[in-house]
């Protein structure tokens, strides 16, 4: 029995339907559509409704967001010849979607291999205790040499933050005998500076006794009441040379008087 007209037009409809979904895209507002049309380059549309000729046009999705992209461990030769591995962080995103698919066959394996590549250059050129302490000039160049390569391709990288730096084994135990000796070091600083500032105070007071020879007497009775403040010390007084002198005078002077 031949089919009825009912089912040529579920079919049209059917046909119509599909059409309809390959002409109307919906980008979000993170998204944008780089369109093509037989091949030529229309540009870059979105967000929203965007409609296409079905058969003619052709539309590749690009994300705007900041990718993040973990840049795998690399073993680095450091200027003074360490031999580390050293990984780190890029944060990147698409600024110009029409670049980002036309100049560069995968913007991200792109990125991915220049970040790799970089970070063994750049870190191969310092020495490892400029690599421990100034981090963040590293970072620094890193992220402009970089930014530098992608710019072509649409790419801009905002950060690069190198994440950790393995050390062989003899290595760390060489820095922690020489962070070690730098404790001794600021600590014999630090008792000698000590030392010094009490020496100071103390010729202050020689220089303030030495105006005033009765606030040595002063002193010595001071320290006779700390040290008798424990009672199973024995003390021993000795008299003052100004008393005994005192005491010659008032002898001789009797000596030389008549009977």
């Amino acid at each position: 029995m031949p089919a009825g007209p009912g089912l040529g037009v579920i079919v049209i409809v059917i046909i119509g339907l599909i059409i309809l979904l390959n002409m109307i895209k919906v980008l979000k507002e993170y998204e944008r559509g780089v369109i093509f049309r037989l091949g030529r380059l229309l540009g870059s549309k979105g967000p929203g409704l965007i409609i296409l000729i079905p058969g003619i046009d052709k539309m590749v999705r690009v994300d705007l967001r900041v990718i993040t992209f973990d840049v795998p461990p690399q073993d680095v030769i450091t200027r003074d010849n360490v031999s580390v591995k050293v990984n780190a962080v890029l944060y990147f995103q698409i600024t110009d979607p029409n670049k980002a698919i036309v100049s560069v066959a995968n913007f991200f394996e792109a990125t991915s291999q220049i970040a790799q590549t970089t970070l063994r250059s750049v870190l191969g050129q310092v020495e490892l205790d400029d690599l421990l302490a100034s981090r963040e000039k590293i970072n620094a160049e890193l992220q402009r040499i970089i930014d530098d390569q992608t710019e072509p391709w649409g790419v801009k990288v905002s950060v690069v933050e190198v994440k950790n730096v393995d050390l062989p084994v003899e290595m760390q135990r060489a820095i922690a005998k020489q962070a070690e000796a730098e404790r001794e070091r600021r600590s014999k600083v630090i008792h000698a500076e000590g030392e010094f500032q009490a020496s100071q105070k103390l010729a202050d007071a020689a220089r303030v006794i030495a105006t005033a020879p009765n606030a040595m007497q002063l002193r010595f009775l001071q320290t006779l009441v700390e040290v008798s403040a424990e009672k199973n010390s024995t003390l021993i007084f000795p008299v003052p040379i100004d008393l005994l002198s005192t005491l010659r005078n008032y002898l001789e002077s009797n000596t030389k008087k008549p009977a």
